[in-house]
């Protein structure tokens, strides 16, 4: 068994304090509140999962529809895809619901777990979008347990590899995996925070 490399640990460890506290914040039926008290959490609904809080947004909708305002095309499997818009991107760009950037932060955390450890293989057209929550949940659930998976099995030469990670949607092929180790907590931990937002955002708009 590979043993973590002890710069390894530290961003392993900020990968599960992020990917667990937006797991919690998804599924309750508590997490933790920052200083170590349980807070109730109601278990996100299709409804909230689906909500567009302004008009025009991007979203993840049924492919019989075909793509929202200023996008081009559905991205990913199945029977749901989710906007998008090959580059450049549409400017401003379009705010996107939770669906969208749960979804987004799956395919990232699945694609890159399997152009690291798997079979190097896997493309956004083949990977399925969610279009309920519970499912989608689950597939976040599942992505972040198989990234971490391909972190453990990363050896200290493996951290300074260009390209050891295959992924085919960034800047993989470029730099050092230890760097993009550290990309991709920063897309949880941001991503997470605008997810957490909008669920308090679409908890006010209920109340009002």
């Amino acid at each position: 068994m590979t043993t973590t490399p002890p710069r390894l640990r530290p961003l392993l460890d900020q990968f599960d304090f992020a990917s667990e506290r937006l797991l919690r914040r998804l599924a309750g039926p508590f997490m933790d509140s920052g200083d170590g008290a349980d807070t109730k959490v109601e278990p996100l609904t299709d409804d909230e999962y689906l909500w567009e809080p302004v008009p025009g947004c991007w979203t993840v909708r049924p492919r019989a529809d075909g793509p929202g305002p200023r996008a081009a095309f559905l991205v990913g499997a199945g029977p749901w895809g989710r906007d998008a818009a090959p580059y450049p991107h549409p400017w401003p760009p379009p705010v996107t619901t939770l669906a969208w950037r749960l979804s987004h932060l799956t395919e990232m955390l699945a694609l890159r777990a399997d152009h690291t450890a798997g079979s190097r293989s896997a493309t956004r057209e083949n990977h399925p979008v969610s279009g309920d929550a519970a499912a989608a949940i689950a597939a976040f659930e599942h992505g972040a347990a198989a990234w971490r998976r391909a972190l453990l099995s990363a050896d200290d030469a493996a951290l300074d590899t260009v390209g050891h990670c295959s992924y085919p949607y960034g800047s993989d092929a470029e730099e050092p995996f230890l760097d993009i180790v550290w990309w991709v907590n920063q897309e949880v931990l941001h991503h997470g925070a605008e997810i957490a937002l909008l669920r308090d955002l679409y908890r006010a708009r209920r109340r009002a």
